[in-house]
């Protein structure tokens, strides 16, 4: 790791939702893997990634990178796949979402014998309501996200009933705890990207759904609870479990079949009708 200034978001935009409660310590960047990282995130923002307003489908979605909610993967699980998304007539929009603080030093931060602080108890599956207790500034960041967008959508050439989101490990967990809270979001399609994939209650009117994952992901065991369980519930669901890819795949180019994961996603969305205007 090691530290780099704060990059320069000219189009970044604050969501209102303040600055995280207790919060002492700055937001810092880090480089690590080749990619830049964000810590200590205390004020949410969306930067918009759009597209030609003649290739726009009025289709969106939110980009929620992964770390765990102590960093944020803006590049390689962030701006990256918002450009992609925009190169497609996708709208898409970055989720800078607030963190929990970790130590002002980076060696201090990346020292492994140093323990790391609990959002809250892992005994057992938390429930919707807990889990949204335990990251609750962050559920808050997604669902003024949405709203945001929503205000926004003529400017932005969106649709505001086609509204998706896509997460990545933490931000996965992010994007499921928003789509099964009773808040105002209801995303009209999610994708969670090496997230966990315990069993979960599912609404009967749960969103279509897409899940890549690894079969050696060091950080989740295999289960398929959450696929089997939207299955059951007679809602759209497509799992891609990747035989090598570790976690965090992301963009980054790989020799594994991981990589193809983004390909098939973006198949994903034509299948659904979002890679062309609503008729």
């Amino acid at each position: 790791m090691t530290s780099i200034e704060i990059p320069a978001q000219p189009n970044a935009i604050e969501l209102g939702t303040g600055p995280l409660p207790g919060a002492e310590t700055p937001e810092s960047w880090h480089s690590q893997y080749g990619s830049k990282f964000a810590r200590n995130v205390t004020v949410a923002t969306l930067t918009p990634f759009l597209p030609d307003p003649g290739k726009a489908t009025g289709a969106a979605v939110i980009v929620a990178p992964g770390g765990g909610f102590r960093t944020l993967s803006m590049e390689n699980e962030g701006w990256q796949v918002a450009e992609a998304l925009a190169a497609k007539g996708v709208a898409a929009f970055v989720l800078k979402y607030r963190l929990n603080q970790t130590a002002a030093d980076l060696n201090e931060f990346a020292d492994p014998t140093r323990p790391r602080p609990r959002s809250g108890p892992r005994s057992g599956r938390p429930t919707p309501t807990e889990m949204t207790a335990r990251i609750a500034p962050q559920v808050a960041d997604a669902n003024a996200a949405f709203a945001l967008i929503r205000e926004n959508s003529e400017k932005w050439h969106v649709d505001p009933d086609r509204i998706g989101m896509i997460g990545f490990s933490a931000g996965a967990m992010l994007t499921m705890t928003t789509t099964l809270s009773e808040g105002e979001s209801k995303p009209a399609f999610i994708a969670s990207i090496y997230g966990g994939l315990n069993a979960v209650e599912v609404p009967a009117d749960a969103p279509p759904l897409f899940v890549a994952i690894a079969a050696d992901d060091p950080l989740f065991p295999v289960g398929f609870g959450l696929i089997e369980n939207w299955r059951k519930a007679n809602r759209a669901v497509e799992l891609h479990y990747y035989e090598q890819g570790g976690h965090g795949f992301g963009m980054y180019q790989k020799s594994t079949t991981s990589t193809g994961w983004f390909d098939a996603y973006v198949r994903w969305l034509g299948m659904h009708g979002y890679l062309k205007p609503a008729s």
